[in-house]
């Protein structure tokens, strides 16, 4: 049975770790610095087997060495955001929370495949890749996945359309500076730029870009967590199942869209070994540069995380 790690009990881990369980894909554990918290959340899920019939197990943890020779490595520890906060104001002490989870984790687990969920995400799988030395293949970020479902459900809620008929993407930086391919979003493969007009698609693209931001300030405290839970297990399910599924990853981008070495939500396609492969769409001029200037703004990220 594959062995997936979740670093960081909190609600975006402990709900990627239900969802994991509940389709069975792999055993899990979870582990947090905070005693009784992954111990607790574990045996929660794992009282309610016999409800979803899963057999996989769930285990909670305070030590490293319990999640030796994972599969999959997923990385949620960190501050979460407050409202008002910036994904850069967490900078300072989630690179901090991310030097230490990446020395013990991989210590413990030297093959696996990684993905950080910590923001800011761009930053902080940058910060990842150069800590670990890990190939860039083997080590990605997960946003994109949770933005494209963001914009899917703009186009949804606007279009009154099955989510199971839209194909969405978000790229770029995970965050303000994301952008979203409304041409390249499709709903039963026809462009939703065909399908509404300028100012409705403006309307959902924005929907799509303060989605995170929404969610925060309904909330009051804490951030999403059930939306980017089911983003993580859709990324841990083609990496284990070896699904060449390609989706909008947070992956590393050496020279593809005139962007060189640069951590960012691109398509990529997954499988076994991480990354596959980052696959360049046919782009507009305009298309093009809004991503180049996404990228922009993540250099200017990392220039903050440098000054540290």
């Amino acid at each position: 049975m594959p062995k997936v790690t979740i670093v960081g009990a909190g609600n975006v881990g402990a709900t990627a770790a239900h969802i994991i369980a509940s389709k069975n894909l792999a055993d899990v554990v979870l582990v947090d610095v905070a005693e009784g918290l992954p111990q607790g959340k574990a045996l929660d899920m794992m009282h309610m087997r016999s409800v979803e019939k899963f057999t996989v197990k769930v285990t909670g943890t305070n030590d490293y060495a319990d999640t030796r020779g994972s599969d999959v490595v997923v990385i949620t520890a960190g501050v979460a955001r407050k409202p008002g906060m910036t994904r850069e104001d967490l900078l300072g002490v989630n690179a901090g929370i991310m030097r230490s989870v990446m020395g013990s984790a991989l210590e413990a687990s030297p093959d696996a495949v990684f993905v950080c969920v910590t923001n800011p995400l761009d930053v902080m799988t940058t910060l990842a890749h150069r800590e670990s030395g890990l190939p860039a293949a083997r080590l990605m970020g997960m946003g994109g996945v949770l933005d494209s479902s963001r914009l899917s459900f703009a186009v949804c809620e606007k279009l009154g359309c099955d989510p199971a008929d839209v194909e969405a993407w978000a790229v770029g930086a995970h965050g303000e500076g994301m952008v979203c391919w409304p041409r390249l979003t499709t709903v039963k493969g026809v462009p939703v730029t065909e399908l509404l007009g300028a100012d409705d698609v403006a309307e959902v693209v924005q929907r799509c870009v303060k989605g995170g931001a929404e969610v925060v300030g309904l909330l009051k405290t804490g951030s999403a967590y059930y939306a980017p839970g089911a983003s993580i297990a859709k990324m841990v399910n083609a990496i284990l199942n070896d699904t060449h599924e390609v989706m909008s990853v947070c992956a590393h981008i050496d020279g593809q869209y005139g962007i060189d070495d640069l951590y960012m939500n691109v398509p990529a396609r997954l499988g076994a070994g991480g990354v596959e492969e980052v696959v360049e769409f046919d782009l507009t001029a305009d298309e093009l540069a809004a991503l180049r200037e996404s990228a922009a703004s993540v250099r200017a990220g990392l220039a903050n995380l440098e000054s540290l």
